[in-house]
């Protein structure tokens, strides 16, 4: 818990720190997956559990999305896919301006997840009045907030059967894919393709766009 906690209290003192490059590929070869952040929004700033509720880009986030389009502007995407928010739609705009003839699809399985009546409070509050259990409801793996999801509920009934479809759709179309998603999504789909356990995906803090992990599939 040690770990969990200081990532916990890590990420709250910088949402989305931009330590060092993310995982990559050497290959060029298809299929390729791309996987990304969203950019800064008005609730990353201000510390709140946004989940599925839409907060826009601040202006800092627009930046950080095209710093991410400069990185992936010589890359081969075919597909680009997004959950139905708008921070990770916007991002992946700004990308695609460098990429205008892929094929661009919605897909709820990579939704955010639900921090059911911790939605839209605040994480600094939480964490002054018991910082313990503000980080089992950030980072627990099944520990969920009232009426909202766990980390176990969101991989086993949605990211983990998304990435195995999508694994098998690339390798079948032979297709390279870009997906815009959100963090604790990012950290699930980094956990499925990196082989990480449970507590190093419970760690990982993953940058505000700004760059990529890529993986041979």
């Amino acid at each position: 818990m040690n770990k969990i906690l200081e990532a916990s209290i890590k990420s709250l003192e910088n949402p989305g720190k931009f330590d060092k490059p993310l995982p990559k590929t050497s290959s060029t070869v298809p299929p390729i997956l791309y996987v990304f952040r969203h950019g800064q929004t008005h609730d990353n700033i201000r510390r709140i559990f946004s989940g599925r509720r839409n907060s826009t880009l601040t202006e800092e986030g627009k930046k950080q999305a095209k710093i991410l389009a400069e990185k992936l502007k010589d890359k081969h995407i075919d597909i680009a896919i997004y959950p139905p928010l708008s921070r990770a739609k916007n991002t992946l705009k700004e990308v695609l301006k460098f990429h205008p003839k892929i094929r661009i699809e919605r897909d709820k399985s990579l939704m955010e997840r639900d921090y059911g009546k911790l939605t839209g409070k605040s994480k600094i509050k939480l964490a002054k009045k018991d910082p313990v259990l503000a980080a089992k409801y950030r980072r627990g793996y099944n520990f969920p907030p009232p009426n909202g999801e766990s980390l176990k509920d969101v991989k086993e009934k949605r990211i983990y059967p998304f990435c195995r479809k999508i694994e098998e759709r690339m390798k079948k179309e032979n297709v390279n894919v870009a997906i815009s998603c959100t963090n604790n999504t990012m950290r699930l789909i980094r956990m499925y393709f990196e082989g990480l356990s449970i507590e190093e995906m419970q760690t990982l803090e993953n940058p505000l766009a700004q760059d990529f992990c890529s993986y041979k599939i």
